[in-house]
């Protein structure tokens, strides 16, 4: 592992430093809430290429100080980045630490629905609609039920949610 993983509290001090804070959210969440001076490059765009734009245009250092939610997605961005010879720190706990540590945060005044809360809605919506379906129409639609819940459970073990994925990309997570 060729990066760093700190505690949210040293946010502020690599950012006076010049360090790029970089969250890689998807624009939606990044909308709804984001660390004052934060960039967002949402996982799905995070190459070598794009960061380096990043840094050249805003004139920051080669360090770069990625957040997400919570951790996880940073953490993914990092792996990305590794062969880069960027210098690389993951904050843990992401944006969520940092808004219960009191670090300055933008707040849009419209509030967006999180791409987990999408994926719980939809997920729910999907089984139950295959229970009702199952129970009225054929039994044979309980499978479209089993289906979502293994995908639920693959999601759960590997941290990796098609359905996330699918979710960011629609046009209101823009």
């Amino acid at each position: 592992m060729s990066f760093e993983i700190t505690e949210a509290s040293h946010l502020l001090k690599l950012a006076e430093q010049g360090a790029l804070l970089l969250d890689v959210r998807s624009a939606a969440e990044f909308r709804d809430v984001h660390v004052e001076g934060a960039i967002n490059l949402p996982l799905e765009n995070v190459s070598p290429d794009a960061v380096k734009q990043i840094i050249d245009q805003n004139h920051k250092s080669s360090v770069v100080v990625l957040l997400c939610a919570a951790g996880t997605r940073a953490r993914k961005a990092a792996e990305m980045l590794e062969a880069s010879n960027l210098k690389l720190t993951v904050i843990t706990g992401g944006t969520n630490s940092c808004i219960q540590l009191g670090i300055p945060v933008n707040r849009s005044t419209s509030k967006t629905i999180s791409i987990e809360r999408q994926v719980r809605i939809g997920a729910g919506a999907i089984v139950f609609i295959g229970v009702v379906l199952g129970h009225f129409v054929h039994p044979y639609f309980y499978f479209l039920s089993g289906f979502i819940g293994a995908g639920l459970m693959f999601a759960g073990i590997t941290d990796w949610c098609g359905m996330g994925l699918l979710l960011a990309k629609a046009p209101w997570n823009k």
